[in-house]
């Protein structure tokens, strides 16, 4: 205390020729205990009022802060979307990820059986990431998600992505005769015709799909992301306390070429 008494009798000495000159302000350099410099603005106010100090933070230390602040940043929230047959998956997601909320879908018919769909608080979700976990599991329920997915990206989002945890048709996806259909082809095509988002084109989970060069079926207005789940069988697999006596086998040699290679810790055969 008695440095800083001493700086402030030296700033008030100081006080009178800065009025004579019709100054209200300059700038010093206080040194505190610790024998750190810190900056501060000195303001003289006129007639008798004291000193007044104004502590200016140091750059070094604002860009510090503006560093930490920018490193914390809070977990992007996700509106998870889902079907009847993946709503428990939904939930156990949700349960999993404080970053996911659950949204739900009223999925009813009219009396000819075709959809009679909502989506309840369509504009909370505007400006939000949102997702959609599908199951194609059948084609009669097709047809009611893509009418959902293709609702959703025009909701005035900020991003959309359709989880697909299986590619129902991707074992369709080569002709061997004239006059064969590949139904993969035509189910990438169709989600390739889904709306994009304000955050861009739509992004496409899927798991294990059939064929890499499938990825070339879907058009430039969706980014089609190829995950597997082979690395939690492995290493599920390899906990097991009889992992030394585990073989894979391959249903086909299609299989064998697709997936060996992520298996070769285990004898394989096909």
């Amino acid at each position: 205390m008695a440095a800083i008494s001493a700086q402030l009798a030296s700033f008030k000495s100081f006080s009178s020729l800065l009025n004579d000159k019709k100054c209200s302000r300059f700038w010093c350099q206080i040194k505190s205990f610790e024998n750190q410099h810190s900056n501060w603005s000195v303001e003289f106010l006129s007639g008798k009022e004291s000193v007044h100090l104004i502590r200016n933070s140091s750059p070094s230390i604002s860009m510090a802060a503006s560093v930490a602040g920018s490193a914390v940043k809070p977990a992007k929230k996700v509106c998870l979307f889902y079907c009847s047959e993946t709503e428990v998956l939904a939930k156990r997601i949700a349960a999993d990820s404080d970053a996911i909320e659950l949204r739900s879908i009223n999925w009813r018919t009219f009396e000819d059986g075709f959809p009679n769909l909502f989506i309840p608080n369509a504009h909370g979700i505007r400006g939000q990431n949102v997702a959609f976990l599908a199951s194609f599991s059948s084609p009669a329920v097709i047809f009611e998600q893509l009418s959902v997915i293709y609702a959703l990206p025009k909701l005035f989002v900020s991003s959309f992505t359709l989880v697909l945890p299986f590619f129902p048709t991707g074992t369709s996806e080569r002709m061997e005769d004239e006059g064969d259909v590949a139904t993969a082809f035509t189910l990438a095509r169709i989600l390739s015709h889904i709306p994009t988002s304000r955050g861009g084109p739509t992004s496409l989970v899927t798991f294990d799909i059939h064929a890499l060069q499938e990825r070339f079926y879907f058009g430039d207005t969706i980014l089609p992301c190829f995950e597997s789940g082979i690395p939690l069988l492995k290493n599920r697999l390899q906990k097991l306390p009889d992992s030394d006596k585990i073989s894979i086998a391959f249903p086909d040699d299609g299989a064998w070429k697709r997936f060996h290679k992520q298996l070769q810790h285990f004898p394989t055969f096909g």
